[in-house]
């Protein structure tokens, strides 16, 4: 970025924009992975299994896995402002209806459709970055988005702690845990629809010159990808690159979804610790990897590179959950789940860096979309396969080696893609 025109312009949207997105961000999260609290006290209330629990909290990511690409699609073509104001309203309701649940069934149908409500969210965000952000930028911003996951992780474990003793009208605090933290999800949706604005054309919050550079700069860059995005959408979604990082997304998040839904059992698992005590520590694999992401995108962004960044992260990642395996020591344990979570947060702002630099308009978005929807296919398997390995051995090392092996093979395909974007970026 030359210009001081430039710099002033970016800094103007991240601070419109990042700070809001991640705050939703951070609220959806919380709502997928919520019920990895509610589990430790809900699976024993309701006589659920391990297989019964993985099958539940994996099922959310069927549902949204069916409705990625036409939400991708309608921020590209509609309106970000409209369509995730409607995602936060009916994902809002359908997870506080999570909480009334009583059966295998109900709980199945409930956790599906709050992966329907859900559904577009990510992708669209994801979309929505491209018409904000020029390419040089987007590993930051990106960064700055996607450590709501683990924000969600550390503010949502002193908070469950709290609503899980909470024993209203004769109702377990799981419930209460699950029903009131849907309710930030449905504020958040009204607010989108008054603060987002949808395209810089429209941003009267810039002033007239930063709007021009801001447009000029992104038309640039749609105008520079327009050669690759010719063609019908099916081309440009069977593009090599665009399938290998689908395996990579694949591969890499349903362990990183799984993982979440998974910490508090395995860290109960492992030291024996009360319903509380359990929570809260659960928060700590998370603490780290707030700073570490965010280094992450800005060196990814000065540098230009990012398969290595990607990749490097997912080996760091495999390799803490074989520590975490390693001994029988509370203390390595931890250590090794910290290096999972960093290693699994930090990897997303350059895989979608990179995965943004190559398409642009309604093919990207349909390819943003299937690359993110298979990383929520897998994630419906993987947690019911952690829950099956959990009941058949009695133990929640199998999952553990399970993550270790998929994180790795993730980033060895990472290193497969085309280092083009290295040479893109130093050539701005």
């Amino acid at each position: 970025m030359d210009s001081t025109l430039g710099e002033q312009t970016i800094r103007k949207v991240r601070r419109r924009l990042i700070p809001f997105l991640l705050l939703l961000y951070t609220i959806a999260y919380l709502d997928r992975v919520n019920v990895g609290f509610a589990s430790l006290e809900m699976t024993q209330d309701l006589r659920f299994s391990n297989e019964v629990y993985g099958f539940g909290a994996g099922i959310f990511y069927l549902g949204y896995w069916l409705l990625e690409i036409p939400g991708a699609v309608l921020v590209e073509r509609w309106s970000a402002r409209k369509w995730i104001c409607r995602i936060m309203l009916t994902w809002g309701a359908a997870a506080a209806l999570t909480g009334a649940v009583r059966t295998p069934g109900e709980f199945y149908s409930a956790r599906f459709l709050l992966g329907v409500a859900e559904a577009g969210f990510f992708p669209g965000v994801v979309v929505y970055f491209t018409h904000w952000f020029p390419a040089a930028e987007r590993a930051k911003a990106f960064a700055g988005l996607l450590i709501g996951s683990a924000i969600a992780q550390v503010v949502g474990s002193p908070l469950s702690a709290a609503l899980l003793n909470i024993h209203w009208f004769g109702w377990s605090g799981w419930r209460w845990l699950l029903i009131m933290e849907g309710l930030p999800a449905m504020i958040g949706g009204v607010w989108t629809l008054f603060y987002l604005t949808d395209r810089p054309k429209d941003a009267k919050w810039l002033s007239d010159e930063e709007r021009l550079w801001l447009m000029t700069e992104l038309d640039r860059e749609k105008q520079a990808l327009a050669g690759q995005s010719k063609g019908s959408i099916w081309k440009a979604v069977l593009r090599p690159e665009v399938l290998l990082l689908t395996a990579i997304w694949f591969l890499s998040t349903s362990v990183t979804n799984a993982f979440g839904l998974w910490l508090p059992k395995i860290v109960q698992g492992m030291s024996g610790f009360g319903t509380t005590v359990t929570v809260l520590v659960a928060a700590v694999p998370y603490l780290a990897a707030v700073p570490f992401s965010l280094w992450v995108g800005r060196r990814s962004d000065r540098t230009g590179e990012r398969r290595w960044h990607a990749a490097g992260c997912m080996f760091l990642s495999a390799a803490g959950f074989a520590i975490s395996q390693a001994t029988g020591s509370l203390v390595i344990g931890l250590i090794g789940l910290t290096l999972g979570a960093l290693g699994s947060n930090a990897r997303q702002a350059p895989i979608w860096t990179y995965a943004t630099s190559l398409l642009t308009g309604t093919s990207s978005a349909v390819a943003m979309a299937v690359i993110s929807s298979f990383g929520q296919l897998g994630s419906f398997f993987v947690p019911y396969i952690v829950g099956f390995l959990t009941d058949r051995t009695g133990s929640l090392a199998a999952g553990t080696i399970y993550f270790t092996a998929s994180m790795f093979l993730a980033g060895c395909l990472m290193l497969v893609l085309n280092p083009k974007d290295h040479n893109a970026a130093n050539s701005r």
